[in-house]
């Protein structure tokens, strides 16, 4: 029966370093080494374009069905928006993925990918309630999307031919090609945690003060940074890309200061470490 395991053992590793192989063969192949990343795929761009895209329709879905409740943090009437603005929201992504990105200025472009993430995020929601947590909603992905639950992994939209799924936006597109920390405080990821979503869509026209206004209003919120008992608690973003807000606490804690009220601003003085760090993975749903 040993022998038998043993055996079994055997095949299973011979067949395993066969597929290991095997892969490393195609990792080493033409065609996939000149493979494009999102990010080298959509970096070009039209300085002094002035084309615009139009986010009229996700900006009066925004103010129809985003809230501004009295805690600070903005939530989403879901159910309202499913029942009443479901064509209305996929209309508008059918219309943002046929743009052509690329005619666009850096900033045009950087209002398209925040809307288009932030529009495509709520699409998922809708499709999936009733649901508790985004990390509920699993799209497929890999094996880690199974593992940290999540839509982010799937690939859930197709961009210029180029299939892509909501962390090819943050991840691949917005942060490596912007390299702007305020990345952090326009994408919304349906949860109270988040940064808020906004009760219009961002635009290129206006886009440092809109990225200005949401950072301050997130960094002067108790969820994105308190001060307990003389010591700093902040959000678990500054702590999951630590290397956005300048890689290490000191430029985090520089970072937020820069945005702090002045109270706030005066609690700072003399802090140089981040005691804790916390993030609420609820839905930042505001019922019907």
């Amino acid at each position: 029966m040993i022998a038998g395991i043993e055996r079994c053992f055997f095949f299973s590793s011979r067949t395993l370093g066969l597929m290991l192989a095997a892969l490393a063969s195609l990792a080493l192949s033409p065609e996939l080494a000149r493979a494009q990343t999102p990010a080298e795929h959509f970096s070009a761009y039209t300085a002094g374009s002035t084309v615009t895209v139009d986010h009229s329709a996700w900006s009066r879905l925004l103010e129809r069905y985003v809230v501004a409740e009295s805690d600070g943090i903005n939530r989403v009437r879901y159910a309202s928006m499913k029942k009443g603005a479901r064509a209305d929201l996929e209309g508008y992504l059918a219309r943002l993925v046929r743009v052509d990105v690329k005619a666009l200025d850096r900033n045009e472009q950087f209002a398209y990918w925040a809307n288009l993430y932030n529009a495509k995020t709520i699409a998922i929601v809708l499709d999936a309630l009733p649901v508790r947590s985004i990390k509920d909603i699993n799209l497929g992905g890999g094996l880690l999307a199974a593992v940290t639950g999540g839509p982010w992994k799937a690939q859930v939209l197709k961009v210029a031919g180029v299939d892509l799924s909501l962390d090819d936006i943050e991840h691949g597109i917005l942060r490596p090609v912007f390299k702007d920390p305020r990345v952090h405080y326009a994408v919304n990821c349906a949860s109270l945690g988040c940064p808020n979503l906004g009760r219009a869509a961002f635009t290129g026209a206006k886009l440092d003060a809109e990225l200005d206004a949401a950072a301050t209003a997130f960094i002067n919120h108790p969820r994105g940074l308190r001060i307990s008992d003389g010591e700093a608690v902040l959000s678990s973003i500054y702590s999951w890309f630590e290397e956005d807000f300048g890689g290490s606490a000191a430029a985090v804690l520089a970072h937020v200061s820069r945005y702090a009220g002045e109270a706030l601003k005066s609690k700072l003085q003399g802090i140089s470490e981040i005691a804790d760090y916390g993030y609420d993975w609820s839905l930042n749903d505001a019922g019907p």
